[in-house]
């Protein structure tokens, strides 16, 4: 074991740490000492949604002296940059050990003289936003780990304006938490008078949020009926959604029985994830029993929402998140418009791995359409940037996530169900479906295709592998791929484009990111990025062809996927 681990790990054992703990350390060192390695080889880090990691004991590992130390160093931070009289909001979701994480955080900013607004119970991620700004908070944290499987836990780290933080503020928040040198460092007790339990008064002022975002209430009111069916999986969006959807009129909601009840242990799916088919499947059975017009589902924390409709066959699927950020953004876009109150600044905003289906659906509008690093955040200060000049309407992400307005900074599912059972009234009221929406918007703009495969890498040297396949990428980019040139290389890393057919190169107007993106001769363009929040890597492939015909559909996609494949093929990235 390398000297710097053992150093730790005996600063454990000696240190000011309970029994149980340094009992469960010399258990593994004696059976397991592989294990107790990859829990001390490395300090819990801010990735693109601060901390996240498996439960247990370890410098690497979410655990209440963890959480407690992030937390004083956060709290350092935050006096340094405001004073002496700051502000946070805490919150927690579904998952074990959520409550109790959510507790320390809270005790230990109050022990710092800071005030808290600490929810009542388990909340929606977007509340916790919605919350910091409502309160004119400095920062604030939620407890969770998001659609990650039930070992895991976070702390979800947010700074003033309700996003989660960006440079310079994570890098300095992790430099203040490493001067947290031992427990011993962190005031863990004694500012009681300084928590504010907060709740239903807040989940008031959120939803009305909500209800304002609805562009055609009346055709909610008319298709109130939309038969309706949603699954919160085990998590916080039952404390909101349902409400959510009586207020934009809905009266037909059906509420998976038996994954309605919180539970950490998530006992009906392996991963909480709205992508996975096998999650939505309970959820899939009774839309198809039922002959329902939509299903809906969110992940614990409830910023992610998947979609299940009936396609042009009848035939139940689950829309990826490109479709339904597409079908979003097109409907912002088009039923603002339809409805008089479109702005001549208004923009949206995604990401660079989000299909390019929707720049050319905002630039067929004439609306600015802006493309920022992976991460609400990202969103989050672009619109902070070009607040008081242009006028955000959605912003969204491949992976299932949306933003609707501007009165929250992160992804909220909660709207987003809201929106689209909007969406999917409003083409009902027409005699369709979502799905014919999304075969007339292919005719208008083109088949775009996306695919995902994300390749896991545990451990140290999961970590070395993943920065050794990325540095292969960079230094040897592949010249053609599925027989199509490679025209150009977008290093974000180094804030450099290269065009390998006119030799030019130029600078990428946006901050540093370890991801590369392949744009080949014939549109086709292949991201890979390194997970922020898991060890992984991710391969984003986006294809695209005309669509000429609704009926042509299967015969497309069927070309497209075998292309995608293709690729992953001759990449090695074969799911």
């Amino acid at each position: 074991m390398e000297k710097n681990i053992e150093e730790k790990i005996n600063k454990w054992l000696k240190g000011n740490y309970d029994e149980a703990t340094k009992e469960e350390i010399r258990k593994l060192q004696s059976e397991n000492p592989e294990d107790l390695a990859d829990a001390f080889y490395k300090n819990l880090e801010f990735g693109t949604g601060g901390l996240r990691g498996v439960m247990g004991i370890g410098t690497n590992r979410m655990n209440k002296y963890t959480v407690g130390m992030a937390t004083q160093g956060y709290a350092n931070y935050l006096k340094k940059c405001f004073g002496s009289e700051v502000r946070v909001a805490i919150a927690h979701d579904c998952r074990n050990n959520s409550p109790e994480f959510a507790d320390i955080t809270a005790n230990v900013f109050a022990a710092n003289d800071i005030q808290v607004y600490l929810f009542e119970a388990l909340r929606p991620t977007p509340e916790l936003s919605f919350a910091i700004r409502h309160f004119k908070c400095h920062g604030g944290v939620v407890c969770t780990a998001s659609h990650n499987p039930k070992e895991y836990n976070g702390y979800k780290a947010y700074w003033d304006d309700g996003a989660q933080m960006v440079p310079p503020h994570d890098k300095n928040v992790i430099n203040e938490v490493e001067k947290i040198a031992s427990v011993d460092d962190v005031k863990w007790e004694g500012g009681g008078k300084n928590i504010t339990i907060i709740g239903k008064e807040i989940d008031e002022l959120y939803l009305d949020m909500v209800q304002r975002l609805s562009i055609y209430p009346e055709v909610c009111k008319k298709q109130h009926d939309l038969k309706i069916v949603y699954t919160p999986i085990h998590g916080t969006g039952i404390m909101l959604v349902p409400q959510a959807l009586s207020r934009y009129g809905f009266t037909n909601v059906h509420i998976v029985k038996e994954q309605s009840t919180p539970d950490g242990n998530f006992p009906t799916v392996i991963y909480p994830n709205p992508e996975e088919r096998e999650t939505m499947s309970i959820g899939l059975q009774q839309a198809e029993a039922l002959d329902a017009d939509i299903l809906l589902g969110t992940d614990p924390d409830s910023d992610r929402v998947g979609i299940g409709v009936k396609n042009n066959k009848g035939k139940w699927i689950l829309m990826n998140g490109n479709q339904t950020a597409m079908l979003a953004f097109n409907y912002m876009i088009e039923a603002r418009k339809a409805k008089g109150i479109a702005a001549p600044n208004d923009m949206v905003i995604k990401t660079i791995v989000t299909t390019d289906m929707i720049d050319a659906i905002a630039k067929a509008s004439d609306v600015k359409c802006y493309n920022v690093l992976t991460g609400f955040k990202w969103i989050a200060s672009l619109i902070k940037e070009k607040e008081g000049k242009e006028n955000y309407i959605i912003g969204g992400e491949e992976s299932f996530g949306l933003m609707i307005g501007d009165e929250i900074r992160d992804k909220d599912a909660v709207s987003a169900v809201a929106m689209i059972c909007e969406m999917a009234a409003y083409e009902k009221n027409k005699g369709r479906s979502l799905f014919d929406k999304l075969l007339d918007l292919y005719v208008q703009y083109g088949f775009y295709k996306e695919s995902l495969v994300s390749i896991t890498k545990k451990g140290m040297n999961g970590a070395a592998e993943i920065k050794a396949m990325m540095q292969e990428y960079r230094n040897n980019p592949p010249k053609t791929i599925d027989g199509a040139a490679v025209n150009e290389l977008l290093d974000y890393d180094l804030q450099l484009g290269k065009n390998f057919t006119t030799e030019t190169t130029w600078k990428i107007d946006l901050p540093k990111s370890d991801v590369l993106q392949f744009v080949l001769g014939d549109g086709t363009k292949i991201s890979a990025r390194p997970s922020g929040t898991e060890p992984k890597i991710k391969f984003y492939f986006s294809v695209n062809t005309p669509l000429n015909n609704p009926a042509d559909f299967d015969a497309v996609e069927k070309e497209l996927d075998i292309k995608i494949s293709r690729i992953e093929q001759e990449m090695g990235l074969e799911k």
